[in-house]
């Protein structure tokens, strides 16, 4: 069996999604489904059983767990950037996190957990996944510490031998729909464009970027699935990896995409930035991805351009969700 963690979500479910299209459906989902509409993201999905987040742990906790287990995707977790309940953020991603994958490596289950590039704070100490240094790291909101807490304690067990810590980047594809304000620029241009013909886009704050200029590694679920199952694949290949395209690219470049996506021309209005984000914004993020190449991961990234017209396309305007089945 193969447990998801986080499997109604965004990333979860199109991890379930990929796995059913290799034949597998062996698979036990676990989530909060809560009052929204991530449920959406299962119907077109093939697994054994649903699990709510509070009783799985339970059962974990007691080692009540009947049934063999191959791996674990522990891709459950608050990721709300702007959640100011630390507690909530401790308990969920951190203390969580760890009496799962105590049980997974007792247990000789392979653990593959995610991780985020917001432990990477502004960037000033650079984006390259480099285990032996993450003490290093000062992430610049709750979110991106809570991530940063289960790194450095996989480390200082040494548990990094034995699992794989995911630092995903900007992720944007089908199965976000949920997500509220959580869900990727594009998705969001998508809606702004039909309701009003143009996107808004935040001013900077920083004289060397141009409003819109701020650059991020955006990077399509697809290639996320693809690098994420690379772990699954390869058994023996362990630590912290980043996952993102290595090459960073500007809000304007997404947002140009995406108006060319809808065979519209791009107009673009430049907003201030709101305060609660001042001084908690990324300027520039770029996933230094030679680990996981040298590790062995060969596939070939898709470009932005390509992603952004597969997914407003062949998704968003068809209102489609991803499905292995």
């Amino acid at each position: 069996m193969i447990i998801v963690t986080g499997g109604a979500g965004f990333i979860g479910s199109a991890i379930v999604a990929a796995l059913n299209s290799r034949g597998i459906s062996d698979i036990i989902i676990v989530d909060e489904l809560g009052t929204d509409e991530k449920w959406k993201n299962l119907v077109r999905l093939s697994y054994e059983d649903y699990i709510e987040k509070d009783d799985f742990i339970e059962i974990v906790s007691s080692s009540s767990i009947d049934f063999p287990v191959e791996a674990i995707f522990h891709l459950g977790a608050c990721s709300s950037t702007t959640e100011l309940d630390c507690s909530y953020l401790a308990i969920n991603n951190y203390e969580y996190t760890k009496v799962l994958e105590d049980w997974a490596v007792n247990n000789d289950v392979r653990f593959i957990y995610a991780s985020s590039a917001a432990t990477y704070g502004d960037g000033s100490l650079g984006f390259k996944d480099d285990q032996s240094q993450i003490h290093k790291l000062r992430p610049l909101n709750m979110y991106g510490y809570s991530k940063q807490m289960f790194d450095l304690w996989a480390r200082k067990t040494s548990q990094l031998e034995n699992i794989v810590g995911l630092k995903f980047f900007n992720v944007y594809g089908p199965n976000e729909y949920h997500k509220a304000d959580m869900r990727s620029f594009v998705l969001q241009a998508f809606e702004q464009i039909n309701a009003v013909g143009k996107v808004k886009l935040f001013k900077s704050d920083k004289p060397e970027y141009a409003d819109g200029g701020q650059l991020r590694d955006f990077i399509y679920i697809k290639d996320a699935v693809n690098m994420t199952l690379f772990f699954y694949d390869n058994p023996d290949v362990n630590g912290i990896y980043n996952i993102g395209t290595g090459n960073a690219r500007s809000w304007n470049d997404l947002a140009k995409a995406v108006f060319a996506a809808m065979g519209k021309e791009p107009i673009i209005e430049y907003i201030d930035m709101p305060e609660h984000l001042k001084g908690k914004y990324q300027y520039f993020t770029q996933a230094d991805i030679s680990k996981i190449k040298y590790a062995g991961y060969e596939n070939p990234i898709t470009t932005m351009e390509d992603a952004v017209k597969d997914y407003v396309q062949n998704y968003l305007a068809k209102g489609e969700y991803l499905s292995g089945v």
